[in-house]
């Protein structure tokens, strides 16, 4: 087996590039907004009572019908956490949602 080495000299990294490709790598090649949109769904979802992860994910519907479902579970100490705790968790699985959606059309 002969090996024959190109007289073309690789090009060097610049430093713009290779933060690209880092990007890239974290991201999953979805882009800054993908990779961020369910963190910022998870970050507003964690303010109690006003479900604004999923008024962030356009699912006012739901947001509205969790707010009047926690009135009476707010005088339960044991209910209303698990339905803020559940709703956390729905705002990060349907924003990831979303993403995945866009990414493949």
């Amino acid at each position: 087996m002969v090996s024959v080495a190109s007289e073309k000299e690789p090009e060097e990294a610049s430093a713009l590039g290779v933060i690209g490709v880092i990007w890239y790598e974290l991201s999953g090649g979805i882009g800054p907004w993908g990779a961020l949109r369910p963190l910022v769904a998870l970050a507003i979802s964690l303010v109690p009572f006003l479900y604004l992860g999923q008024h962030f994910n356009r699912q006012h519907r739901k947001a509205l019908g969790w707010f009047v479902i926690q009135l009476p579970l707010i005088f339960s100490v044991v209910l209303w956490p698990v339905l803020f705790i559940w709703s956390i968790a729905d705002a990060w699985w349907v924003s990831s949602g979303i993403v995945a959606k866009a990414e493949s059309e």
